[in-house]
């Protein structure tokens, strides 16, 4: 098991920001010409962020969502600008150590408000809503699946935030009235596109590609992709030796942590617990065999 770095980088004070918000992971700081994103070490799940984070996981995320970014732009364009120090912003020349190497200098863009989930596999919120109705989002799905299964084919099945801040999963026909029926479509498809290309990649990495979600903005009108990129924290990846239908999968990705919440006695509302010593390292570990695998560095 790989060597921790010695602490995790939980929160991050950029000088010279026009305005700045944080996510569950990352600290989006806008300057005039773009938006610094920057991927902090925090973990969430349950939509709660854990008291402690995960050493070097920001780096991580950033160095994947490159990855993709670069692999996928001959399906939708994105946002990266950079992730280069000396490009970023003069106001910010002196945090260099901070930010390297977790850090996207990206394009301003009108945020989407609908996360674009897809599924090809049968399983966490999508699993549950299957066996309560069986359905996902608006599409009903054949008697007698089990979990796990692969869907006969990938299913758009978006989610929004509710007031409480819990995703909530929604139909493509909720997005069209959200977004417009054209934009939705458009959507729709990029997604689907979108997921294929990646699963076929993963595949040929040893990785299922069960679920993954995607973040769109549109500038000039243009439709882009934003956010993260087919990382760890926003997809499920199994290894294709050992996927058996019928039961949960090893996952090389944040389930790891949802599992060892789940064998605690909270009721997923804040505050989280802290993560113990052992789990911090195990998750590292999963995170730095997917950036690997996929990136085959």
């Amino acid at each position: 098991m790989s060597e921790l770095p010695e602490k995790a980088i939980l929160t991050t004070d950029l000088p010279g920001a026009i305005s700045r918000r944080s996510g569950k992971v990352r600290d989006i700081y806008e300057y005039e010409q773009g938006l610094l994103l920057v991927a902090t070490d925090r973990i969430s799940a349950f939509d709660c962020v854990m008291p402690n984070g995960i050493p070097g996981k920001g780096k991580i995320l950033t160095a994947l969502s490159v990855f993709w970014f670069d692999k996928t732009r001959h399906i939708v364009p994105n946002h990266l600008l950079s992730v280069n120090v000396d490009d970023f912003p003069a106001e910010v020349a002196e945090c260099g150590a901070i930010l390297e190497g977790r850090t996207m200098w990206a394009r301003k863009a009108k945020v989407i408000p609908v996360e674009c989930v897809v599924r090809g596999y049968l399983s966490g919120s999508g699993w549950r809503s299957y066996k309560e109705s069986g359905e996902i989002c608006g599409h009903q799905l054949p008697e007698g699946l089990v979990e796990s299964a692969q869907l006969s084919e990938p299913i758009f099945t978006p989610a929004t935030k509710a007031p409480s801040g819990h995703d909530e999963n929604i139909t493509k026909e909720r997005v069209a009235e959200i977004t417009g029926s054209r934009l939705a479509k458009d959507l729709e498809e990029k997604t689907l596109e979108l997921y294929q290309f990646a699963a076929d990649f993963a595949r040929q990495r040893g990785f299922i590609l069960a679920d993954t979600k995607f973040e769109f903005g549109l500038v000039n009108g243009d439709l882009i992709l934003i956010d993260e990129l087919l990382t760890p924290d926003a997809s499920r990846y199994w290894d294709v030796s050992q996927y058996e239908p019928g039961r949960p999968q090893q996952a090389y990705d944040k389930q790891y942590v949802r599992d060892y919440l789940d064998s605690l006695d909270w009721d997923k509302e804040p505050p989280a617990p802290e993560l113990p010593a052992e789990v911090i390292a195990q998750t590292r570990e999963i995170y730095l065999q997917t950036l690997h695998r996929i990136t085959a560095q």
